[in-house]
């Protein structure tokens, strides 16, 4: 018969296993090489550099899933700027339409 010590020595082992192979699902591990055409974008989020993900990334999200881009690229961080502006001028309008 196993030993309950034994048991849960084995669930430990195997639990640390898994979280080590699939540290962060959602987490970029390598930048993608094309450029998106800006219209695909629906938006997008920002990722630091943390014991989990190994890089900083801009996430662009579009309807076929995420793309993680290199902020280190001019046309990733334009497209961020774009996206920044389009969304304030959405704010803008809908503050004045509550007025």
């Amino acid at each position: 018969m196993v030993s309950i010590k034994a048991s849960v020595m084995v669930i430990t082992l195997l639990t640390v296993c898994l979280l080590a192979t699939n540290a962060s699902p959602g987490c970029c591990r390598n930048y993608m090489k094309t450029k998106i055409p800006f219209l695909k974008i629906k938006g997008y989020s920002v990722q630091t550099v943390t014991g989990l993900c190994p890089i900083s990334a801009i996430i662009f999200h579009t309807k076929k899933g995420k793309a993680c881009t290199d902020p280190a690229l001019n046309w990733v961080m334009y497209y961020v700027d774009r996206l920044r502006n389009k969304a304030q001028m959405v704010h803008m309008k809908s503050t004045q339409a509550g007025i």
